[in-house]
């Protein structure tokens, strides 16, 4: 008879709660889908008399995750404490080292330390799996790593943090500005401990470092991924998008360019009609494509108890059947430097202006960007009271870096009242 598969599950909050819940109430599916019993034999949380909503009583506890990592009695050690120093690093450094699999959720332990942890399970002979890391319940990193993987990838986009969807969609839907939707998200729970994770864009942005790892056969490289939050997005901005026929996103984009590897997730706008544009709520999706499947759209829930544990399971069931991909779909030590593009291909962009209402404003507004060689698809004058006039500007494709120069010297004028907003448009 097959052995269990024998778990410890360090981290007990909302998402390693579901994981409980659904071993007890699946055993019987999990089994049969399986081949073998999936057992939890040990926990670990910082506080063993917190009521959780389910009882721990048949599972040893320890203290220290390390500990638990360790046990005997243990052949895949799941993380679901966060964080990418500290017990989270060290357990799972800990897990590997004493012939323990590896199954987390963690995006920032991967994002920044997965080229070292994935050659420490090769030499180990363990596997470490990750599908709850990047967009909770969205199959994506098995659709990278196996259904997709006779495909060159040519691009990697998506919407993957719910929080700012959620704000972005409900400026639009109820008229309220950003500073009064991300207070209300604080209260909803919606928040990271630190918000800047959620609106700067770095939470996003470990996920965007971790699939194109895994598109491009390249080292995970969260450094060079170039993030820009949603804070400096305004109502104004999202009416004026929807006027011209977009939405704003916070949009991660990964592709490789003559110039490197482009890695990105900044506030863009898409076509309203797109599949992304569609994207109400606290939904993720990630659209993926390849020279022979063209484009494919996943998308599904990205948090939550049910979602992110189903993801967890997820992995623990292709480790129960025997299943041992690499890490990043490939051995760590083929994975390549890839240099980061110092600038992105170039795309239309909106640039939303508040002039001084005088003669000349728009002549060197135009004379600027002219001089950059950035042409101007449309333009809109919007009503204004003294003594600055709102002006929305389209350009034709540009680099961001000539952008850049372009508004530098305008800077230099005297008929800009304050700094400029630039969001590229993204041709989904």
């Amino acid at each position: 008879m097959t052995e269990p598969l024998r778990l410890g599950i360090a981290g007990l909050g909302t998402v390693g709660t579901g994981v409980i819940k659904i071993i007890r109430r699946q055993a019987a599916m999990l089994e049969a889908r399986t081949g073998r019993t999936i057992e939890i034999t040990a926990v670990s949380a910082r506080d063993a008399s917190k009521d959780r909503g389910v009882s721990l009583r048949d599972y040893a506890w320890e203290t220290d995750p390390v500990a638990l990592a360790t046990r005997d009695d243990v052949d895949v050690f799941v993380e679901l404490m966060g964080g990418h120093e500290g017990a989270a690093k060290e357990a799972t450094e800990a897990a590997l080292a004493a012939g323990k699999d590896v199954v987390t959720a963690n995006k920032a332990l991967l994002a920044i330390h997965g080229q070292a942890l994935a050659e420490q399970a090769e030499t180990a002979g363990r596997i470490i799996r990750f599908e709850a890391a990047v967009a909770g319940g969205i199959p994506v990193i098995k659709s990278l790593t196996e259904g997709l993987a006779g495909n060159e990838i040519t691009r990697v986009m998506g919407v993957m943090n719910g929080t700012c969807n959620y704000i972005l969609t409900q400026m639009e839907a109820t008229g309220q500005g950003y500073n009064a939707l991300f207070e209300e998200c604080g209260r909803l729970g919606y928040l990271e401990a630190d918000p800047n994770l959620d609106v700067g864009g770095i939470d996003a942005g470990h996920k965007l470092a971790i699939l194109s790892a895994i598109a491009f056969g390249t080292k995970p490289a969260f450094d060079d991924v170039q993030l820009e939050g949603i804070q400096r997005i305004s109502l104004d901005d999202i009416r004026h998008a929807a006027d011209m026929g977009y939405r704003i996103k916070l949009l991660g984009v990964a592709q490789r360019t003559g110039r490197g590897l482009e890695q990105r997730m900044s506030p863009c706008l898409v076509p309203a009609h797109s599949p992304l544009g569609q994207l109400e709520g606290g939904t993720n999706m990630v659209v993926i494509e390849g020279d022979a499947v063209e484009q494919i759209v996943l998308r599904g829930p990205g948090a939550g108890e049910g979602p992110t544990a189903s993801a967890v399971l997820g992995d623990i069931c292709d480790l129960a059947r025997g299943s041992r991909l690499a890490t990043f779909g490939q051995p760590a030590t083929s994975l390549e430097d890839a240099p980061a593009a110092q600038t992105s291909l170039a795309a239309p962009h909106y640039l939303r202006l508040a002039l001084l209402d005088k003669p000349g404003a728009l002549a060197k507004v135009a004379a600027a960007l002219g001089n950059a060689g950035i042409s101007i698809d449309r333009m809109r004058q919007y009503g204004h009271s003294e003594p600055t006039a709102p002006v929305l500007i389209v350009t034709h494709k540009c680099t961001s870096s000539t952008l850049q120069t372009a508004l530098e010297d305008l800077a230099k004028t005297d008929v800009v009242a304050s700094e400029p907003v630039a969001l590229r448009i993204e041709e989904v």
